[in-house]
């Protein structure tokens, strides 16, 4: 993973300094932003792998940020760690459900944060085999371009949510519980709760589904867990 760019955005130096150097320590590549107007204009114009975004920021807040980067079809691709407070918990949900592929409470250790980057990155770069699509009702699943279209317009994806997505596609009709999920997309990852399914789980459908509350693609079965469904 070394060799990645990553660009921090945080307003406070300390934290930015503390982040910086363990990230750097590692071989990775850094930049940082102060506020969330300067951190747009530089993901305009930079070639970043991931962003680790503070939710309390000036002139654009890390929500906000989030939803633009996530509604950008030249940006939806990068992942993007939040840093929350703990007194942030609905911020966190919101901010999962805004795209955001993980988050992390601060105070927060170097090594937490790290095997958060680590991880993001390595679903990011996990590639399903080339050449071949899923087809299901309406939607297009590219495994060649990672990209999900509807009816032929593209769908913005983060990496997490395409991973989740194509998993239950090619397993239509399987119920699997949230406890499984996590163990098939994000690898049983120590940092990551049963929760974040369902907040991934009810995006995807805000994404894909014509009324998220009467869903036809991805189904719950009561009790159990999660399962596609559709005409292939």
């Amino acid at each position: 993973m070394a060799g990645r760019k990553i660009l921090i955005i945080e307003d406070e130096p300390d934290i930015v300094e503390l982040i910086r150097y363990n990230l750097e320590k590692q071989g990775y590549e850094t930049d940082t932003a102060g506020d969330g107007r300067v951190a747009l204009e530089k993901l305009h114009k930079g070639n970043y792998d991931l962003i680790i975004l503070d939710l309390m920021l000036p002139e654009i807040d890390g929500l906000e940020l989030c939803r633009i980067v996530k509604a950008d079809r030249a940006l939806s691709h990068l992942p993007i760690i939040m840093l929350t407070a703990k007194s942030e918990e609905v911020d966190k949900v919101l901010g999962l459900e805004l795209g955001a592929d993980d988050y992390v409470t601060k105070p927060f250790s170097p090594r937490e944060l790290l095997a958060r980057v680590k991880a993001v990155l390595r679903r990011t770069a996990e590639r399903p085999p080339e050449g071949k699509v899923v087809r299901i009702g309406d939607l297009k699943i590219d495994k060649e371009t990672y990209r999900v279209t509807k009816r032929g317009v593209p769908i913005n994806l983060s990496s997490t949510e395409f991973n989740l997505l194509l998993y239950l596609a090619e397993r239509k009709g399987k119920v699997f519980s949230r406890d499984y999920l996590l163990d098939a997309v994000w690898k049983g990852e120590t940092f990551v709760e049963p929760r974040t399914v369902d907040v991934h789980i009810r995006r995807l459908r805000t994404q894909i589904e014509d009324d998220p509350s009467k869903p036809v693609y991805i189904k719950t079965r009561r009790g159990v867990g999660y399962y596609m469904e559709g005409e292939l």
